[in-house]
């Protein structure tokens, strides 16, 4: 029997606050994969690798260390700047695992991560990509410029929605985008393991599809 390839999912939203991180942790125990987030800015007592950890039932998954851990929650260029470093892209590499990985970026595509490089410049070219998208004023147009951008450049990202459901808004990203929909994640009152794992089990099978 053919090994399985190892997948790599790459999470991004369309700005900050959307729901990256509990996306990643759905989708860390829909497939039972690793964890990796490359630059973590603030927050370094109760990271994002410590929230989806604690989301996570799983015991196959690994969380993998931050190439880059900054002291303040503000761009990663800005926050590496205040630390007196300097993010080299090239020193973020995708832990070597035999697992699939999930890795989550910081706020959207375009945030920079030194004078040249943004988030998009760290997305290996075959990975899959997952778009969060959470409905606001000015979120279609955030949705259009990310999910465009990342057609453009080749990939073929699919979206995970989070909040309350907002027909025209949703249905006019899917229209001119045609990017497929795997799931909504809804306003609930609180995320715990359980509530992952049942999104997880509701999305499994079109992320294992992907």
């Amino acid at each position: 029997m053919k090994e399985k390839k190892r997948e790599k999912i790459f999470i991004t939203g369309i700005g900050t606050d959307v729901g990256k991180t509990v996306v990643s942790a759905i989708v860390v125990e829909a497939l039972q994969a690793d964890y990796f987030k490359p630059v973590q800015a603030g927050d370094l007592s109760y990271s994002d690798t410590d929230k989806v950890k604690e989301l996570v039932s799983n015991s196959k998954s690994t969380f993998h260390k931050n190439s880059y851990a900054l002291n303040t929650p503000m761009s990663p260029h800005a926050a590496a700047e205040i630390d007196g470093v300097t993010i080299d892209i090239e020193h973020i590499n995708i832990p070597d695992t035999e697992n699939d990985i999930i890795i989550e970026g910081a706020g959207g595509l375009l945030v920079p991560l030194n004078e040249q490089a943004t988030i998009l410049d760290i997305i290996d070219p075959d990975c899959k990509v997952v778009v969060v998208s959470r409905h606001y004023l000015g979120s279609i147009n955030h949705t259009l410029l990310t999910i465009k951008l990342l057609q453009e450049k080749g990939f073929d990202p699919v979206i995970i929605f989070s909040g309350d459901e907002h027909v025209t808004t949703e249905s006019i990203i899917q229209k001119m985008t045609g990017a497929k929909v795997i799931g909504r994640i809804d306003n609930e009152p609180y995320f715990d393991k359980m509530v992952v794992k049942e999104y997880a089990s509701l999305f499994k099978d079109q992320l294992e599809a992907l």
